[in-house]
């Protein structure tokens, strides 16, 4: 009876930590809302003496995998879109892409596909709509990775993001670039270069200072603007995708990049 009771102590845990990683605009917490409301006010106020028209570009990375920055990206997206901004997110993670599957979108035509010429932009973007019930409907448009390809770093450093980019910023008021790890592989630091701001999520208990040390030297290595840091994950320390994710598929990262 005792094992029965706690293997649904255990399976009521792993579900509840399952829900917390899907949470995602309307199903945050209060707390957590408002949270990214102070998020999005500051980000704002960071571009306040630019007088640009242009839409503004931030990435979001972190120093290793497991930091929750897909989660604060998807969040950040939501907020900005709930306050009628027209909001773009791009997953420039082309190596470990979650965001199709998250929010059950085709997996391509994405950003991979866009920068090796076989598809325009019209054809990668797909909207994802939420809301919070008796609510307008909020919408995010979004392009996912792609097609898994076998260079990501060189179509990243590639002048073709330049001019995607360019075009998109014309569009959209902010787009929000999901990077992978800077410490895992060199594609955050490529793309940060093209970004007017990055920011870096943290973990409480997960975050190495070793590794953030070394993310905050090589971002600035590239002359990244750094905006700030997001605290994430207060008491969670759920290492899941730390160990099956980036560092389980170390042979990809390391052999074909």
């Amino acid at each position: 009876m005792a094992d029965k009771k706690t293997k649904k102590a255990i399976k009521a845990e792993e579900n509840l930590k399952n829900e917390r990683r899907f949470m995602i605009g309307p199903r945050l917490s209060f707390a957590g809302a408002e949270a990214y409301k102070l998020l999005r006010t500051n980000i704002m106020f960071s571009f306040s003496e630019d007088s640009s028209s242009d839409g503004k570009v931030i990435g979001v990375t972190s120093s290793v995998p497991g930091e929750g920055k897909s989660m604060t990206l998807l969040n950040l997206a939501y907020t900005f879109a709930e306050s009628h901004k027209k909001v773009l997110l791009i997953e420039g993670d082309m190596r470990l892409p979650t965001l199709a599957g998250r929010l059950k979108l085709k997996n391509a035509p994405g950003l991979s596909n866009l920068l090796v010429g076989l598809n325009s932009i019209n054809d990668a973007i797909q909207r994802f709509t939420t809301g919070k019930e008796g609510a307008p409907a909020v919408n995010v448009d979004v392009i996912v990775a792609g097609t898994i390809p076998p260079n990501p770093s060189e179509l990243l450093g590639s002048s073709r993001l330049e001019s995607l980019l360019a075009i998109l910023r014309k569009n959209y008021d902010y787009i929000f670039l999901d990077q992978p790890p800077v410490t895992a592989v060199t594609d955050a630091l490529i793309t940060s270069s093209k970004t007017d701001g990055t920011i870096i999520v943290v973990r409480n208990n997960h975050t190495n200072r070793g590794a953030l040390a070394e993310t905050m030297r090589q971002l600035k290595l590239v002359d990244a603007r750094i905006l700030g840091f997001v605290y994430n994950g207060a008491g969670d320390d759920n290492r899941k995708y730390y160990k099956k994710g980036y560092y389980k598929k170390k042979d990809y990262y390391y052999k074909k990049t």
